[in-house]
C-alpha cells in the first residue's frame, strides 16, 4: 500500500505508456486511488477505431476528456471495457456509454451494457487491435487483465499497481484466487513476453517479472506476519492490522482489515491457525 515496486516505475500517467496505450488520469486521487484511476485508451496505429479500459469515476469533464484525446488522434471510441466492477473503475461506464454509443463488456453481467459479456480467454479485434481477456479474480472475484500481445503490456486494474500493493477485497476477494492470478501473470511474464504493467492506479511499471515477484514475496511475508500475530493473542482482524500494519497509513487501516480477514480464512483453510 506505500512505496515503489521494483521494475523501474515510469511517469507516463497522462501520456502514451505504449504504442497502442494511452493513459487519460481521472481527477479521484486518494490513499485508495493513488494519483486517480487510469482510463487507457487502446488503439492498433493507423486505426480510427478505439478501446477504452475503465471510464473511471462518474465525472463528466473526465469523461469528455478521454473522447477527446481519442478525437485527437483520429479515433472513434468503439468498445468500453471494465476490469472489475469497483466504482472507481466503472461507476461512470453507464454516462460514458451514452457519450459514446458503445456497449460496456465486463465479466460480472451487473456491470455490462448490452448484450455481450467478456470470459477467460476470449479474444477480441477492434481495428486491427488483438486484446486478449484473462481472468485474475483475487481482489475482487469479477478481475480481469487484459493482455495487449503486440506490446508485451497487461492492463492489469487493481490486481498490480504501479505503486505499493493491492488489498484482497474480503468476502467477495479471495486470497487463494489472488495468489493464483499472481502466478498466472507471473507465467505470462516469464514465458509469454509480458514486460510492461498498464495498472489501474499509478505509474506503468517496465519490469513485469520482478513486479509480480515483489507481489508474491510480499504476500508470503504478510501471511507469515498474520500467522505470527495470531499466535501472540490477537483474535480479531482488527487486533490483527494494529499489530501487523503498525508503520502503514491509519487511513488504509480499513482496506487493510479486508485483506486480513482474506488472509485469516486462507490459513484457516488450509489448517494453518485455528477456526
Amino acid at each position: 500500500m506505500s512505496g515503489l515496486l521494483p521494475g523501474d516505475p515510469a511517469a507516463v500517467i497522462g501520456s502514451e505508456a505504449t504504442a497502442r496505450a494511452l493513459c487519460v488520469l481521472a481527477p479521484n486521487p486518494s490513499p485508495m486511488t493513488l494519483d486517480g484511476t487510469n482510463t487507457w485508451l487502446l488503439a492498433e496505429p493507423g486505426s480510427d477505431l478505439a478501446v477504452v479500459i475503465d471510464p473511471g469515476p462518474l465525472h463528466e469533464g473526465h469523461l469528455r476528456r478521454v473522447i477527446e484525446a481519442a478525437e485527437q488522434r483520429g479515433q472513434r471510441v468503439a468498445l468500453t471495457l471494465l476490469t472489475h466492477g469497483h466504482a472507481d473503475h466503472s461507476e461512470g461506464a453507464a454516462r460514458f456509454a451514452e457519450l459514446t454509443g458503445t456497449e460496456v463488456r465486463a465479466l460480472d453481467p451487473a456491470h455490462r451494457l448490452g448484450s455481450e459479456g467478456l470470459t477467460h480467454g476470449q479474444r477480441l479485434d477492434v481495428g486491427g487491435l488483438d486484446l486478449r481477456v484473462v481472468a485474475t479474480p483475487g481482489h475482487t472475484s469479477d478481475s480481469l487483465t487484459f493482455h495487449l500481445p503486440a506490446d508485451g503490456a497487461v492492463l492489469t486494474g487493481d490486481t498490480v499497481l504501479g505503486r505499493g500493493t493491492t488489498m484482497v477485497a474480503h468476502p467477495d476477494g479471495r486470497l487463494g484466487d489472488y495468489l493464483d492470478s499472481l502466478r498466472h501473470l507471473h507465467t505470462m511474464a516469464a514465458e509469454h513476453g509480458v514486460r510492461t504493467v498498464l495498472p489501474g492506479h499509478g505509474p506503468v511499471l517496465a519490469d513485469a517479472l520482478g513486479a509480480v515477484d515483489y507481489y508474491l514475496a510480499h504476500r508470503a511475508a504478510r501471511l507469515a506476519q498474520v500467522e505470527t500475530a495470531v499466535e501472540a493473542g490477537c483474535r480479531t482482524a482488527a487486533e490483527v492490522v494494529a499489530r501487523v500494519y503498525a508503520d502503514v497509513d491509519r487511513a488504509l487501516w480499513p482496506a487493510a482489515e479486508l485483506s486480513v480477514r482474506a488472509q485469516l480464512l486462507y490459513l484457516q483453510e488450509h489448517g494453518l491457525i485455528p477456526d
